[in-house]
């Protein structure tokens, strides 16, 4: 059965699922689930319902990194992890750092960077801090020789893509800086444009976001 996609475009995490789906050339298709509703079928298929998940055909699995590495697991082709192991395991720290250090404490501005409400100065403070921290240790990994793991594409690219340039968008929003900014990410994130799977990706979220606008603008 072709593997389903299920979220919408205008998610960092859904894209980082979709950039490895469209890198590995799978076919998927793409299901618009959106997230808030609280509806019971949506939480049969992921519990915390909340998106990406993915439906298999036997089964939902959700969380972006099951995902990852379910599809990775299952569809060997144009692989985005390592065989070496220790490499491997350097492309999942990458990946978990990206997450866990920059977004989700980025996550917390987003009220004010993108959606027209207000963090508190106890808030912006606590989390630039994290920020600095997260950018520091991110700095001492990333390799950017292009890719961010090194000489290959990996799921860590995934990643990146998908989240830093929110991440960067949102410090210098709310905090008049790019905490970001000792990183090669305009340079980077310019080159990752050109690959077809990126391009992808970029215009479907940016009409994706074009139309949650809309919707939000006729309530």
């Amino acid at each position: 059965m072709t593997l389903k996609l299920c979220g919408f475009s205008g998610s960092n995490y859904y894209n980082q699922v979709k950039l490895q789906l469209l890198e590995k050339q799978l076919g998927f298709v793409e299901e618009l689930v959106l997230t808030g509703t609280g509806a019971p079928e949506l939480v049969d298929r992921s519990p915390m319902a909340k998106v990406p998940f993915l439906d298999t055909g036997r089964g939902c699995i959700s969380e972006s990194i099951a995902c990852a590495e379910y599809i990775e697991a299952t569809y060997p082709q144009f692989p985005l992890l390592p065989a070496d192991p220790l490499a491997a395991a350097r492309v999942r720290e990458l990946v978990l750092y990206t997450e866990l250090h920059l977004e989700l404490p980025a996550r917390e501005l987003y009220p004010q960077a993108y959606f027209g409400g207000k963090v508190s100065e106890e808030t912006q403070e606590r989390v630039r801090k994290l920020l600095v921290r997260g950018a520091a240790g991110y700095a001492k990994i990333a390799r950017f020789a292009p890719f961010v793991a090194g000489a290959a594409f990996t799921l860590a690219d995934c990643a990146a893509i998908v989240h830093l340039p929110v991440v960067s968008g949102a410090c210098k929003l709310v905090f008049g800086e790019d905490l970001l900014a000792a990183l090669p990410v305009k340079d980077y994130l310019k080159a990752m444009g050109e690959r077809p799977a990126v391009r992808k990706v970029n215009d479907d979220r940016k009409a994706d976001t074009q139309r949650m606008l809309a919707a939000q603008r006729a309530k």
